[in-house]
């Protein structure tokens, strides 16, 4: 990954990517609150109802936030992917991914910006410290995509290939997006890896995290997990092909 990570001019340029869905409780606050710290906001609509739509329609008339309409509902990583693209097309260098349903911890976004700014080209990744809101089962059953993830990369690296609170250097990330790449919840963890893979770099920054405060979660246990299965299967046989590059890297490295 050797492409430039910042505008021509050499700036850091930040947007906040919102991939929504049916969000309408709670997204208002979440802009009203990157555009208090004066962070631009990319709204990415994923074919909400026309309740959460005029929602959007109205944070968009405001001073620093842009509407991004996808024709249909596509999930979660195509959207961030629809985010990254237009980011990149309006010149913004680094995209923050926020969730829209106000679980991640704003407060911590100067700490995951001084990251970007410090690392540049490199993932930053937010490392989830959860408190009593979230579900037993949702806590304990990442552990399993921790592991796979670990296996495909040969590195314990990304501490969490979960989180939806990071910030993308855009043109690398974009660099890494192959067809077929996951495009529900699945796209968190494999664009991780891909980045890896690629040669990149994963800073991984401590975050509080809470579920969510307009009680909406558009995880299906069922589907999603057997997308996640799949993609795991797919990135193991990608890792052994790859094995040799791995595994030389990690020795030129140590």
């Amino acid at each position: 990954m050797t492409a430039e990570a910042m505008a021509p001019d050499g700036v850091m340029r930040v947007v906040a990517v919102i991939p929504v869905y049916n969000h309408e409780r709670a997204v208002g606050a979440v802009v009203h609150r990157l555009r208090a710290s004066d962070v631009p906001v990319l709204l990415v609509d994923d074919g909400s109802s026309p309740s959460c739509a005029a929602v959007l329609d109205t944070l968009a008339t405001e001073n620093g936030v842009t509407l991004f309409r996808r024709a249909s509902n596509g999930g979660k990583g195509a959207a961030v992917i629809s985010g990254l693209r237009e980011a990149q097309r309006l010149g913004f260098s680094h995209a923050v991914q926020i969730d829209a349903d106000g679980q991640h911890n704003l407060d911590d976004l100067p700490r995951f910006l001084a990251a970007a700014s410090a690392n540049p080209t490199a993932l930053i990744m937010g490392q989830p410290q959860y408190d009593a809101s979230v579900p037993f089962g949702r806590r304990y059953g990442r552990y399993l995509t921790h592991l796979w993830v670990w296996i495909n990369t040969l590195s314990l690296a990304i501490k969490d290939s979960l989180c939806g609170f990071r910030v993308y250097p855009v043109e690398h990330t974009l660099s890494v997006i192959v067809p077929g790449i996951g495009q529900r919840m699945d796209f968190d963890p494999e664009v991780a890896v891909r980045v890896m893979w690629a040669g990149g770099t994963i800073v991984n920054v401590p975050t509080a995290v809470t579920y969510p405060t307009d009680g909406v979660s558009h995880f299906d246990l069922f589907w999603d997990n057997a997308l996640i299965s799949a993609m795991h299967t797919r990135l193991f046989f990608g890792m052994v092909w790859r094995l040799p590059r791995l595994l030389w890297r990690k020795v030129t490295r140590a």
